[in-house]
């Protein structure tokens, strides 16, 4: 039982670190409520899902090659810039009392997915992380361990997601107006600033190939 919660809390350390997923998830629940802030969660976990299974079947070495990696860091350079301003943009939109977004639910998961697939960190984070639960449950030669072990930890990103739609609903019914349309402009500004970051990342390999 502990090896199983220490893989929870994993679970949970490599989510609660703030980046663009907590950062639209924040955005997302003010503007649109729990279910709206979750489905981003859900939808980086799903993300993550995706990487812990090609780390599992080694194709995860080619998503790391030089030109893939270029291409993802561009790929999120235009996502969240995108994101990060259309964010700004409805920041003085937020429903007041307990209205709704009108936004579809899928959006906000395909935002939380690509956010996060599009993240080249992301592959070395689970080639690291992932890769060395592999390792262990290999050294064990006990398949069932690691089915155990990644259920484990996708708990913990699945509490964290959970945790975070919560606290970015609670914000919406606890503060002003005012407060909540500035949070929502702080959230699309870091938005922006990752997005930014990104392309800086993209540049850096693009200028190394010529």
């Amino acid at each position: 039982m502990n090896s199983i919660l220490s893989y929870v809390l994993l679970g949970l350390s490599l989510s609660a670190p703030i980046g663009p997923v907590n950062a639209a998830q924040l955005d997302k629940g003010i503007r649109g409520g729990f279910l709206h802030a979750w489905f981003v969660g859900i939808g980086a976990v799903i993300a993550d899902i995706l990487y812990m299974l090609l780390v599992y079947f080694g194709v995860v070495h080619f998503l790391n090659t030089p030109f893939m990696k270029t291409f993802l860091w561009m790929f999120g350079f235009f996502i969240l810039t995108y994101i990060g301003i259309d964010s700004l943009k409805q920041a003085g939109k937020i429903p007041l009392g307990e209205m709704r977004g009108s936004e579809p639910l899928s959006k906000s998961f395909l935002s939380g997915f690509f956010m996060s697939v599009s993240n080249p960190l992301s592959i070395l984070f689970w080639l690291g992380i992932y890769g060395s639960v592999l390792a262990q449950a290999a050294s064990a030669a006990r398949v069932q361990d690691l089915v155990v072990n990644s259920c484990a930890i996708i708990a913990g990103l699945l509490l964290w997601d959970f945790t975070m739609a919560g606290f970015a609903s609670v914000f919406r019914k606890l503060l002003t107006h005012r407060i909540l349309v500035f949070i929502s402009v702080l959230s699309g500004l870091s938005l922006i600033g990752f997005g930014l970051y990104f392309g800086y990342e993209a540049a850096l390999l693009l200028f190394a190939r010529l």
